[in-house]
């Protein structure tokens, strides 16, 4: 009997880890799950440590991007066959340069991920192949007719006091995640939503609205400048508010050009 297929799941939403974990052991029962991380570096930490032949990577991930995991990886010679896993498009050819195997959207059907196991069971027969680029990107095309472009949000339905108010994103300055909400920062004041901070990201436009550590988003369009504290994290100065947001050595880097 042949040893086990071995495999990483990496996401930063224990559910969709779980999720995808249950449809791989239904769909390939042979394919054994050694490791799961639930950001950058944790995943890399387990491809060295763990050494499994296929890397399910999100690329929207706190510490390291799953582009990050695998530019690592493939500069150390010690890449698993790599499949990213993500809500976004728009980071496909980016993937293949990565030399990844496939590039699965989320929501991820189940008639798609049975594909990607196909692929994945032929680059395992014949390792030495190479990745046949036009063929990825035909695939994603498929994929992406099956399914409508994630929604961005165009309003904000917040609390303020006992009245609800309808924000356009435009205005936002930032999100800051609380214990049981989101504060919503715009120039006229703050007011609260439910919608927790993950979810939000999905459906704002990664163009102007970036995350600078684990409990807030910004909107760039509201950025002034950005100047280091020294100490390696980024000091940020907003038009149209008084505070100065603190990047997190995480996302420092987004901001040194600046």
């Amino acid at each position: 009997m042949s040893p086990p297929i071995s495999a990483l799941i990496a996401d930063d939403e224990p559910l969709l880890r779980a999720d995808l974990a249950d449809e791989l052991a239904r769909l390939w029962p042979e394919l054994q799950i050694v490791a799961q991380a639930e950001d950058g570096p944790a995943a890399l930490a387990a491809c060295r440590a763990a050494k499994p032949q296929i890397a399910f990577l999100d690329i929207r991930m706190p510490g390291m991007s799953g582009m990050d995991v695998a530019r690592a990886l493939l500069a150390e010679g010690t890449a698993p066959l790599m499949v990213f896993v993500t809500a976004y498009d728009s980071f496909a050819i980016e993937a293949f340069e990565r030399e990844a195997v496939d590039y699965l959207l989320k929501p991820v059907t189940e008639a798609r991920l049975a594909q990607c196991i196909g692929k994945l069971k032929k680059r395992l027969e014949a390792p030495a192949a190479t990745p046949d680029i036009s063929a990825l990107l035909a695939a994603l095309q498929g994929s992406l007719a099956g399914q409508a472009a994630p929604a961005r949000l165009n309003w904000i339905r917040a609390a303020v006091g006992d009245t609800v108010k309808m924000i356009p994103v435009s205005e936002v300055i930032y999100f800051a995640a609380t214990d049981k909400y989101i504060a919503v920062f715009t120039r006229e004041g703050e007011s609260l939503i439910r919608t927790p901070l993950k979810e939000l990201l999905d459906q704002l436009d990664p163009v102007h609205f970036q995350q600078i550590h684990r409990g807030m988003i910004v909107n760039l369009r509201h950025v002034q400048n950005a100047r280091s504290d020294g100490n390696g994290r980024v000091l940020l100065r907003l038009a149209g508010r008084p505070e100065t947001l603190t990047v997190s050595r995480s996302y420092a880097h987004l901001f040194r050009q600046m």
